[in-house]
């Protein structure tokens, strides 16, 4: 990971529920990729990935947290990144709001 002393201001549309001047690029480094993977709009992907290094982004793709990932996008990079998750893993990283 690069150093750097603040998240970019942008981010804050993919983390709207956290206070970003709070949060630490290395110790929130999951939170933060998770989050603008999922919800961030094109430019903030581009900064993520001047911010934190491919192999990192992959890492955390990898390892996804439980239910906090949008089926769809979790799809893409995994396609991406030529990752593969194990079924049960995937299941309880992802969620929708109409299974039941």
């Amino acid at each position: 990971m690069k150093k750097i002393k603040k998240i970019p201001k942008s981010f804050q549309r993919a983390l709207w529920s956290y206070d970003i001047d709070k949060m630490d690029a290395e110790k929130d480094r999951t939170e933060i990729i998770t989050q603008v993977l999922n919800h961030g709009h094109p430019d903030d992907l581009k900064q993520l990935f001047e911010i934190y290094s491919e192999e990192e982004i992959k890492e955390v793709v990898k390892n996804p947290r439980r239910g906090v990932w949008f089926e769809k996008v979790l799809n893409f990079w995994t396609t991406v990144f030529g990752l593969q998750i194990e079924k049960d893993t995937w299941q309880e990283a992802t969620f929708d709001i109409n299974r039941h």
